[in-house]
Order: C-alpha cells, then structure tokens, then sequence
C-alpha cells in the first residue's frame, strides 16, 4: 500500500474523518492565501522591472468575480485618459479540474468593428497569431502557460524558491511586451483618436474568452 492511500484510509474511517475534513478545509485556505500571496509578489516583482518602470502601464490586481478577496490575476491599465486600447494581462482560470495561468493582450472595452479594422491593429494581430497566440473577440491574442497556481508542485516551489517561480511566471508576459512593444504602441496610438465603443466591463470581457 502507498502513502497517499494510507492516507486516505486512515482518514475515511468513521473516527477520523471530521479531523480529515477539518484538515482539507484548513489547506483549501491555505491553497487560497498562497495564491493572493503570489499575484501581489508578481505585482510587485513586475512593477520592478526595467521594462514597466520604463513605461507607462499601471499595474492593478484582477479580483474573483465570486469572491473578491481572492485575486486571480493582473491586468495593466493605461496611465492615461484614452478609453479604448489594448492592455496585457496574465490571469488564471479554472480548467479541467484545475486553475492555469495565461497572459494575453486583452481590450479595455469592447472594441468596434472600426476599431478592429485599424491597419495597426490587424498587423499586430496578425504578428500574435503568427507568433502562435490564439485570438477572439475579447482578447487580440492569448497563450496558456505551463503554471498550474494551486497545484501541489506550483505550491511547493512558490513556498522553497518564490523569486525563481516569479521569475519564470513573469517571462512570457514580459517577452510578449518587450517583442511587440512598438506594434502595441502602434496600434493604441491609432485606438486614441478612433471613435468611441460602447464600454463593457473587464468582468464581461474575460467570461467571453
């Protein structure tokens, strides 16, 4: 007999399940303080880069639609009064079972068909896709990552090595706003002075995705 099914079987006899349910519920809530302690770390370690210091992105927490005490990811924010245009984000969703985390450029509000149709930003949707991001109506490209937040390993190196694991989380948000700086540039220079969209909440935007 293994270990996890000693486990189990110590814990589904009838004397020791209320320790084992109490233990569970203790470590769902650990599971969650953990994962608010990671997204702040990552606001924090991606506000230090030399690349966010360089722009002028403000860097804001994405809250749980259910719950908001519980932070699922970051979305960047203009530092600027420009209604529609395309930001970076990293967030994770619940898939299969289990929370993953992946980064994109999503839209402030919803776009126009006017909008989209910009030559700026069809080219840098065109680069995203060829770059193998996928695209929708809410996110001009998207990509998963291989971090699974509440995972048992993910929780493990966060708790033995947090600077490495956030290191690694940042990297591919990072590259994807370091590689089509200019072209994102590009296109929410040409969003400024297109016509207005009707704006739809950032809620409503990632549901679609």
């Amino acid at each position: 007999m293994n270990e996890e099914q000693a486990v189990l079987d110590f814990f589904s006899k009838q004397e020791n399940l209320p320790l084992g349910l109490s233990v569970a519920t203790l470590m769902d809530d650990i599971r969650k303080r953990m994962n608010n302690d990671f997204w702040q770390q990552l606001l924090t370690s991606l506000e230090a880069s030399s690349h966010i210091k360089e722009s002028h992105w403000l860097i804001l927490t994405t809250e749980d639609r259910n719950d908001a005490d519980q932070l699922v990811g970051l979305h960047f924010n203009l530092n600027s009064s420009q209604e529609v245009y395309l930001r970076p984000m990293i967030e994770q969703q619940f898939l299969g079972g289990n929370w993953r985390i992946y980064f994109g450029l999503v839209w402030s509000i919803a776009p126009s068909p006017e909008h989209l149709k910009l030559p700026a930003v069809a080219r840098l949707k065109d680069a995203l896709n060829q770059s193998g991001l996928k695209s929708n109506e809410s996110f001009l490209g998207w990509q998963w990552t291989n971090f699974h937040p509440r995972r048992q390993d993910f929780l493990l190196r966060f708790s033995a090595d947090p600077q490495s694991l956030l290191e690694d989380a940042a990297k591919p948000l990072l590259s994807l706003m370091s590689v089509f700086s200019d072209a994102l540039a590009e296109a929410n220079a040409s969003l400024h002075s297109a016509p207005s969209s009707k704006a739809i909440s950032l809620d409503q935007l990632r549901s679609k995705r």
